[in-house]
Parts: structure tokens; sequence; C-alpha cells
């Protein structure tokens, strides 16, 4: 079975999840000393960290969007704090999932149960040169940054690492958004590539995508401008 981290500074809460994941048939794991505590959870290796946020030192937003810039998840956010805005902050920076506490057992195992599912097999984060990008969630990050991308975003940007630093067609962008390797207006292929630079400004990135005339677009190598 998977080994999951259990991130949670009430000891009381800590000790029942351990004992209720362990008789579940998982390898569980508990951090109680929060002190420098990503390099401590990446060295674990977890198949899944279970996460609270209000915790001494750093908060639980923090550390999701750092482990999640290190290629560590799935990441289940378990916290009180039940505001619409916490939870969509929260996956926002990544996290794969969000419950509030008090939680039913059978619909936290359920959750659990569902995320290694999910990430069973999948690849890990694309290297980029200058960020990483997660194939499955079209999330990007760059250092401590981290910023979602849209479906159509994701695609192109995901064609072009992947071909890196080799050209990729207009043909095939057009096949990867819409089908048909007969791009429909070469308007709509543009209005796309612009929504994508615009997003990687954000993160100082959007000179990264060049346009080869007559060609298509290639993503440049690491510490090409």
């Amino acid at each position: 079975m998977a080994r999951i981290i259990i991130v949670e500074d009430d000891s009381l809460l800590r000790e029942e999840l351990m004992d209720m994941l362990q008789k579940a048939g998982y390898e569980v794991l508990a951090i109680d000393d929060f002190h420098e505590i990503i390099p401590k959870i990446v060295a674990l290796a977890p198949g899944l960290v279970l996460l609270d946020i209000n915790l001494p030192e750093q908060s639980g937003f923090e550390i999701c969007k750092s482990l999640k810039s290190k290629g560590i998840g799935p990441i289940l956010i378990l916290t009180s704090r039940d505001k619409l805005q916490d939870e969509l902050h929260g996956l926002h920076l990544g996290a794969d999932d969000y419950l509030t506490k008090p939680c039913n057992r059978d619909r936290l195992l359920a959750r659990i149960q569902n995320l290694l599912r999910r990430f069973a097999g999948q690849p890990g984060l694309i290297d980029g040169g200058n960020f990483l990008l997660d194939p499955n969630t079209f999330t990007l990050y760059k250092g401590t940054e981290s910023l979602l991308l849209s479906s159509n975003e994701g695609r192109i940007l995901l064609a072009l690492v992947q071909n890196r630093p080799d050209v990729v067609s207009k043909s095939t962008l057009s096949e990867l958004l819409w089908g048909t390797d007969q791009y429909i207006d070469e308007n709509a292929l543009q209005v796309n590539l612009t929504r994508l630079r615009k997003t990687l400004r954000q993160l100082n990135l959007e000179n990264q995508v060049e346009t080869v005339r007559g060609q298509g677009y290639r993503l440049k190598g690491q510490g090409e401008r």
C-alpha cells in the first residue's frame, strides 16, 4: 500500500488519523517537527500527503505550493477552515483535494483511494528548461511560484515542452486543439498563443515561446532569451 505522510500539529487528531489509516492498510508516517518541513517530507517519498493548513512556522498553503514545485503529490488538504475562498486558494496552489474537519472516516478513505488511483502510473513533472509542467493538471511551476493553465494553454505548452527545442507546426497544434490538422483559422491559433504568452508573463516566461515564421512555434531552451 501507499505511504501516507500526515502533516498535522494537533497530536490527538494526528494519532487518530494514523490509527485509522494504518488499520486501512496504509504505511503511515507523521510529521511532528515543523522546522524545515519541506525537505523532510520530500525525503520520505510520500505516495500521498495529508496536509493541515494552520501549522506552526509555515502555512499549509505555502507547504503545498513548495511540495508541488518539487513534484510531490497527490496532496489532500484536511483542515477546519471551511471557507470557499480557502478551498479555492488551496486548489489553485496545486492541492489535489480539499476536505474540512471533522471529516467522516469513510469519506476521507474514499477520497484517499480515489487520489491514489488517479495518480497511479501518471507521469511526473516535465522539465521545460526554466520551469516544470504537470502534464496531468497543466500546472506550471517556476521556483516557489505556480500557475494553473487553461486546457488549451496547457496542451500547447505541453506539446512545445515535449518537442523542445524543435519546432511544432501549426497543423500539429491544430490537431491537438481542434482534432484536425487543417487549422480552422490561423487567427484562432494565434489567439490561443497570445493567451498563453499573456499567462506566462505572470512568471516572466512569455519570451520562452518563439514564433518560427512559416513553420510554427518552439520553446526556447534553458538560458535562451
